[in-house]
């Protein structure tokens, strides 16, 4: 009779060699991604022990990176994964990309287009599905909230500028920046884009707030719609947005 295949967990491993052990030892700079994607996994599946996982997870993934732009759902599928783990592994990941944009200072000041891209590039220039976000400012261009819209095949008849709105009006805000991805990976706007924007800029005239820009992130870099000069914006260029 065949013995059965149990379930690897990291308490099977030699001592020296597992993963929480070693960071406790040498630190979590000196472990590996599959060792540190190993301690949030915890337990292995039948057949693979948890660093194999973590390892195949990468791969399959392509990396940090791609496990951070995966699909919630596409990671729940991955056999030994379910919703705990996924939820572990993405809220792990986010929390080093938050850790990696704080600075001495929490206030984020927006001046210009590349400041919008170096904010969010890493959230959405890899990301397979397209997403809208809306950044709200206050007077001084500061960053007082920032919200996901929209994700999935963007149809922006589908957006509702009211939605768009309605974080902006309760935060009191002075003016907002929308941002959306192209995960074909070229930034430039389509004609919808185009439409959209001038939609919002007639509703930002209404409501008093102020529409600065919207732009466009894709792998191949951004595109700032005010900067091509395709739209009439709402409010006069800031000094401070060039």
């Amino acid at each position: 009779m065949e013995e059965n295949n149990k379930t690897i967990g990291i308490r099977d491993y030699p001592v020296n060699d597992r993963p929480r052990e070693r960071l406790e030892m040498l630190g979590e700079s000196a472990l590996t991604n599959a060792e540190l994607l190993a301690i949030l996994l915890r337990v292995g599946v039948e057949g693979t022990n948890v660093v194999d996982l973590a390892r195949e997870l990468l791969v399959q993934f392509g990396g940090l990176r791609g496990l951070h732009a995966a699909n919630f759902q596409d990671l729940c599928a991955v056999k030994g994964m379910g919703k705990a783990k996924a939820a572990q592994i993405k809220a792990a990941i986010e929390i080093g990309y938050r850790l990696n944009r704080e600075e001495d200072s929490p206030a984020i000041f927006l001046s210009k287009p590349a400041d919008v891209h170096q904010l969010v590039a890493h959230r959405l220039a890899d990301q397979l599905q397209e997403e809208l976000w809306v950044l709200v400012l206050n007077t001084r261009n500061r960053l007082i909230w920032e919200q996901r819209l929209y994700i999935g095949t963007l149809n922006h008849s589908s957006v509702r500028l009211a939605e768009v709105f309605e974080i902006p009006l309760r935060q009191r805000a002075s003016a907002i920046i929308l941002v959306h991805n192209h995960p074909s990976g070229d930034p430039q706007p389509s004609d919808e884009d185009i439409f959209f924007t001038e939609e919002l800029v007639k509703a930002g005239r209404l409501l008093d707030i102020g529409v600065l820009d919207h732009i466009v992130i894709a792998r191949d870099g951004y595109c700032s719609i005010r900067q091509m000069g395709r739209v009439v914006f709402n409010s006069p260029q800031p000094r401070t947005w060039h």
